[in-house]
């Protein structure tokens, strides 16, 4: 009785129910999105503009009178580097309960999948077509009048989306490239934030924990590679107790009271260092773990989520890489990302004491600030400890931005316009002068230029292994051919110079990227051991965290991971991780891979 009536319900609204959403990006109102239901077609377009970048979208969705989908077509894009073009129609094969959809948008595509679960006694899985993969939606509580449905499989990982007492999308919280996106009703923009709220409450309970090691442990037999620069040791053994790292040596008799891994074949590193994240949800803390990352730099993202995320982790043992924030800040205006900025020095110095209460370690400054805004960040940040890293502001040079403080440069486009403007003797003379870290991102250039009949995989083995959701995301990306060489030769000289450089992948393929990125860094010709030292010791040491971590050596945190193989010989055996030891707790790739969608 009950399902009939809600059919009912539907079809007078199918006659004239029309909808409009504003759409944010981390919080920031970029567009919005239109939708009109009628006769049992839902037509969408959606459209925003994200830094200068416009993101169009258009979809139509054709249903049985009971929802079930007929043709489902979306065409344009979803994020900057993405592109859509589903066409699907539903066949004999395609039995109920099913749902056509392509990513999270158009967001009122998501609406009528919750319809169709609701009015379908909302069974516990679906086929999501035409990926095949299976959509999960738990209704997780109200908020207030809105009840909150969490939902898998339509992006990576979870998202979250409102219904209104109509069953219209009241809001929803998912995630565009790998950063958040927000859409909402306007009747409910001023209770967006408390909704984000809820939805970060959600993700953080999906955030398992796993208790602190207690007693000891013990690895033997292993080739260490401690990060210092020394020499390999055979037959190592290092001692653990209670999450650090007790000692390291040559084998000794310790009886049989102690659980040992035998690490016969294998190569013992530091943890891996990503330092340019984007933590955005929380999939991200397995899925680094199990590349053997364990530690990771965020470089710009929803405050609240955020913290909320390094305290579960850092504080409470939730699984995931240590965490260290950066704060994003951005002038106003057009084009701005996100929603601190700064356009006075009193701003600038406001926002920075915002971070530094919050327990951020760096300040991450961003295209719009000014030259006069960015020298009174650096001076604050530096005043309280901090150091600032970021984008070149435009109308700015990198020597201009060194000049007013940056200690870092994310991505290696202004290092090339420096040694155009000032030759490369010059310009690595300026930067080895000043200390600059240097953070390139190679690999997530190269996904975004790789010539569309290039198979990512052939470059990026992992790609074969993420899961479809991610994959057919990532999988549009490209470009006219990547052109790293001349990047390569800077590369080199700066490494030869001693100025530190440091591994981040921004997006591109989480986890497994950073691999990539570390690998294109031994075919620009620095050695294998000082790609090593750099992804370990040297992000430590650049981040004032190499007295406590980044090597194997007594007294510092046990964060670290045993690889199949010798790096020194083959460097892509580093991907092959085997055991992932993070403040002393021992961790099977295999499991952590698969708990987040990916194959081992």
């Amino acid at each position: 009785m009950r399902y009939a009536l809600f059919l009912s319900a539907l079809a007078s609204l199918n006659a004239a129910e029309r909808g409009t959403l504003l759409v944010h990006f981390i919080q920031l109102p970029v567009g919005q999105e239109t939708y009109e239901l009628a006769d049992n077609v839902l037509r969408a377009n959606f459209e925003y503009t994200e830094r200068g970048s416009k993101v169009p979208l258009t979809a139509t969705l054709q249903m049985q009178p009971d929802l079930t989908p007929i043709q489902f077509e979306a065409h344009g894009r979803s994020y900057r580097p993405f592109s859509v073009d589903a066409s699907f129609k539903a066949g004999a094969a395609d039995r109920a309960p099913f749902f056509t959809i392509g990513g999270y948008a158009p967001f009122s595509v998501q609406m009528m999948m919750l319809r169709y679960w609701l009015a379908h006694g909302k069974p516990k899985r679906m086929t999501q077509r035409p990926g095949g993969d299976d959509l999960m939606i738990e209704e997780a509580g109200r908020d207030g009048d809105l009840t909150r449905y969490s939902i898998a499989n339509v992006v990576w990982g979870r998202e979250t989306v409102w219904l209104n007492e109509r069953r219209e999308i009241a809001a929803a919280v998912s995630y565009a490239g790998n950063l958040p996106i927000e859409a909402v009703r306007p009747e409910y923009r001023d209770r967006l934030p408390k909704l984000i709220a809820s939805a970060v409450s959600d993700r953080m309970k999906e955030l398992p924990v796993k208790p602190p090691m207690r007693g000891w442990l013990v690895i033997v037999n292993a080739r260490l590679i401690d990060g210092t620069g020394a020499p390999p040791l055979e037959n190592a053994m290092v001692l653990v107790h209670e999450g650090k790292i007790e000692s390291v040596g040559t084998i000794t008799d310790l009886g049989n009271k102690i659980p040992i891994i035998d690490a016969h074949g294998q190569t013992l590193l530091p943890g891996l260092w990503e330092m340019h994240a984007h933590f955005a949800q929380v999939e991200y803390g397995p899925a680094y773990l199990a590349a053997g990352v364990t530690t990771a730099r965020d470089l710009g993202g929803e405050f609240e989520f955020l913290t909320a995320v390094r305290d579960r982790i850092n504080l409470r043992g939730a699984i995931g890489p240590h965490l260290i924030l950066a704060g994003l800040v951005d002038g106003s205006g057009t084009g701005t990302f996100g929603t601190t900025w700064a356009d006075t020095p009193e701003q600038g110095r406001a926002v920075v004491a915002k971070y530094h209460a919050a327990g951020f370690a760096q300040m991450k400054i961003y295209n719009r600030i000014k030259p006069e805004v960015l020298r009174a960040i650096a001076a604050e940040a530096h005043r309280l400890g901090m150091t600032v890293t970021g984008h070149v502001p435009e109308g700015m040079t990198a020597v201009e931005g060194v000049d007013a403080g940056m200690d870092m440069i994310n991505h290696f486009g202004p290092v090339t316009q420096t040694v155009r403007a000032l030759g490369l003797e010059r310009a690595v003379a300026f930067f080895k002068q000043h200390r600059t870290v240097i953070d390139p991102t190679f690999a997530w250039g190269e996904l975004l230029g790789r010539p569309k009949t290039m198979d990512i995989a052939s470059f990026e083995p992992g790609f074969a292994k993420g899961p479809y959701t991610l994959t057919s995301m990532i999988g549009t990306a490209s470009g006219r051919g990547s052109h790293l060489e001349d990047s390569f030769a800077i590369l080199r000289a700066l490494n030869a110079a001693g100025v530190p450089i440091v591994a981040g992948t921004d997006k591109a393929l989480p986890a497994h990227s950073l691999h990539r990125e570390l690998e294109l860094y031994v075919e620009a010709g620095l050695t294998p051991m000082a790609v090593i030292q750099l992804a370990t010791l040297g992000s430590a040491r650049v981040m004032g965290m190499d007295g406590e971590v980044g090597s194997v050596e007594a007294g510092k945190r046990a964060d670290m991971i045993l690889v199949d193989g010798n790096p020194l010989q083959d460097f892509r055996v580093l991907r092959k991780v085997t055991r992932v030891i993070s403040n002393g707790r021992v961790f099977d790739p295999a499991d952590l891979w698969r708990s987040v969608g990916f194959q081992p």
